[in-house]
Formats: C-alpha cells, sequence, structure tokens
C-alpha cells in the first residue's frame, strides 16, 4: 500500500455500511443494491488508484477525503437517478462519468492546495455539469424525451436531504441511546462518521471571482493571460489539465482552475482581447511536431460556416495580420505558414466565439 494509514478496502466498506441505514426507504431491493453496489465499487475503484499513485504524494486524509466525496456523491447521484425514470441501462455509464470527474478534479485541486471549501465548491460545479450533459446527451441521441430530460436533471437529493436536517434542527431534540462503544479500525475524517453522507456546501471561495464586470476590465495583464489558458483548458480533457497546470506557480494554477469553472466564461472576455493573449501565449509554445495542419484548417472552416461572414470580419479585423491571413487562408483550404501550436490556438478561440 503506497498511502501509510490509508487501507482503501477497509475504508469502502466502512462508507458503504454507513450508506446502508439510509437508502430511501420507498426504494425496491434491486434499487437499493444498485445504490449501494455503486457506492462501493466506485469509492474502492477510487481509493485503490489513490493508494497506488505514486506521484500524487497524497496523505491518508487526504486519500481518505477524496475517496469520501466520491461515494457521497455517488450516494447521492445514483438516488436521482432511480428517482428521474431513467432507464437503468444507463445508469453505470452516468455514474462512472461523475465518478471519473470528481477524481480528476479533486486530485488537481489537492495538488494546488486550494482551500477546502472551494474544493467542495467546484467539485459540487462539476459533478452538477457532468449529471446534466449525461442526461442531456440521452435526450440528444433520441433515447428519451424531453420531458424525461427535463424531469431527471431537476433530481437533487442533497438538496432534499439538506432541507429535511435543516427542517429536523426546528424539532426539538429527542432522546437518543449512547453511541456505541466499538468504532471501525480505520478512522475515516468527521464528516464520513456522521449519517447521512452529505458533501458539504461550499460557501463563497476565498479569493472569489468577480463576474459582475468584464474580464477585460481587469488590469493586471498577468490575469489576463491566465483567464485566456482557463478558456484554452476548458476544451482539454481533464487528464491533460494537470499535466499543463504543473508546469505552473502554484497560485498561477489555483487562478486558473476558479476560472476554469466559472459558468459561461466566454462571455464575460472580449474576443479580441482574448485572442492577442493567446497568441502572445503560443509564441512562447515549443514548435509542435504532431499538430495536423489540415485539421486546423477544417475546424476553423466547420467555424466560420456557424459564423455571419461579417461577424468573422469584424472580428478579426484589428488583429495582427498574421492572425488575419491564418484565418482566411484557411477559408481558401489552405494553411498560412505559422507554428501549428499558435494556429491551433486561434483556431480554438474562434470555435469559443460562436
Amino acid at each position: 500500500m503506497a498511502i501509510k494509514g490509508f487501507d482503501y478496502a477497509e475504508f469502502a466498506k466502512n462508507l458503504t455500511a454507513q450508506a446502508k441505514d439510509i437508502v430511501p426507504a420507498d426504494f425496491n431491493e434491486n434499487q437499493k443494491q444498485f445504490v449501494i453496489n455503486t457506492l462501493f465499487n466506485l469509492s474502492n475503484m477510487a481509493g485503490k488508484a489513490l493508494a497506488e499513485d505514486k506521484e500524487s504524494n497524497f496523505n491518508a486524509e487526504q486519500a481518505m477525503l477524496i475517496t469520501q466525496i466520491i461515494a457521497e456523491w455517488s450516494f447521492h447521484k445514483s438516488v436521482d437517478l432511480i428517482r428521474s425514470g431513467i432507464p437503468q441501462q444507463y445508469w453505470d455509464p452516468i455514474m462512472q462519468k461523475i465518478a471519473y470527474t470528481i477524481f480528476e478534479i479533486a486530485q488537481q485541486t489537492f495538488r494546488q492546495n486550494l482551500p477546502q471549501d472551494q474544493i467542495l465548491q467546484l467539485i459540487e460545479h462539476h459533478v452538477k455539469k457532468a449529471y446534466d450533459e449525461s442526461i442531456k446527451e440521452l435526450k440528444d441521441r433520441n433515447l428519451i424525451s424531453e420531458a424525461l430530460m427535463e424531469q431527471a436533471v431537476k433530481q437533487s437529493n442533497i438538496d432534499a436531504m439538506m432541507q429535511q436536517m435543516q427542517d429536523e434542527q426546528q424539532v426539538p431534540p429527542q432522546p437518543q441511546a449512547p453511541a456505541p462503544a466499538s468504532a471501525p479500525s480505520q478512522s475515516a475524517p468527521a464528516a464520513a462518521k456522521s449519517a447521512p453522507p452529505v458533501p458539504a456546501k461550499a460557501g463563497a471561495p476565498a479569493s472569489p471571482v468577480d463576474m459582475s464586470k468584464p474580464i477585460e476590465k481587469y488590469k493586471p495583464p498577468k490575469l489576463l493571460k491566465l483567464v485566456a489558458v482557463a478558456l484554452l483548458l476548458k476544451r482539454v480533457t481533464d487528464d491533460r489539465v494537470q499535466s499543463i497546470l504543473n508546469h505552473f506557480e502554484q497560485d498561477d494554477a489555483g487562478t486558473v482552475l476558479r476560472y476554469m469553472y466559472v459558468d459561461n466564461l466566454e462571455e464575460k472576455v472580449d474576443p479580441s482581447v482574448t485572442m492577442r493573449v493567446l497568441e502572445d501565449i503560443g509564441k512562447n509554445l515549443p514548435s509542435a511536431t504532431e499538430v495536423n495542419t489540415n485539421l486546423l484548417v477544417e475546424r476553423v472552416k466547420a467555424t466560420a460556416s456557424m459564423m455571419d461572414r461579417q461577424k468573422l470580419e469584424s472580428m478579426v479585423q484589428l488583429e495582427r495580420p498574421n492572425v488575419r491571413r491564418f484565418v482566411f487562408n484557411a477559408l481558401e483550404g489552405e494553411f498560412y505558414k505559422m507554428s501549428p501550436r499558435v494556429a491551433a490556438v486561434i483556431a480554438s478561440h474562434l470555435e469559443h466565439s460562436v
């Protein structure tokens, strides 16, 4: 076991045992087993991956907290899926996507030493996003109806349980039997020892992102660059985000992560400003050896086909000559000779502008 004091299998069993007592009573046996099995399987797999990770250097407390978060959200979202009416054959893929999302975001944020309330907030944001996107994908593939999609995205067991807990706090406490003397052999974080398992609702971030004004109003040029990087990384797969952020200073990486998870970030940024910033960043990147220039041309053409020509011309008219030549050459099916990495940055920004 790579992490001293972290017995992931035993910890997953303890979390599962706690959850058995709070599975909704109205669920049938098949539904109850799905909730329990999902929680155990996903928390056990996550714990094993953390225990065998030789690069992250997580301690036992961090590994237990990440595993606990996955177990808790696995409980709540599996309950949501059952109550949603979504056919059972789609439950497992959706839960696996949610667990993978939590695992990646948790690893990234813990490595960057972000405050715990901010970590929980980012994870909650992405859990909801992954769940909603999965449901919408079923609708887009004509596997469920629009009415069922709307019903599914309204489900929130965590909100229902928190409301119930708040209501119960307004009732005078009833006498309770003393807690049993025995405890699990492996100590869990405090939140894991209490039922029901409810991920803490984070308050405002320690360094809140003020979205009341457009990003371009911010003065520090460094912040503009970090926001531009966040825009770019929103289109990068989660497994590549961390490898990129590893090259940043810790504080800068945390800023990028915060902006990555701001809703509709593209609408808050002046496109012309961002394009110039991304071009400057691209010039300092190593030259690409495997970027398919034909693919870049096709990406620009595909984006332009969804955009009014006048809007496109207005967007690039104030840009540097090389940017304009790349865009308009691409519309003619030709690749203007420039750094493929810079071209990829420009293509990505155009896609975000549609």
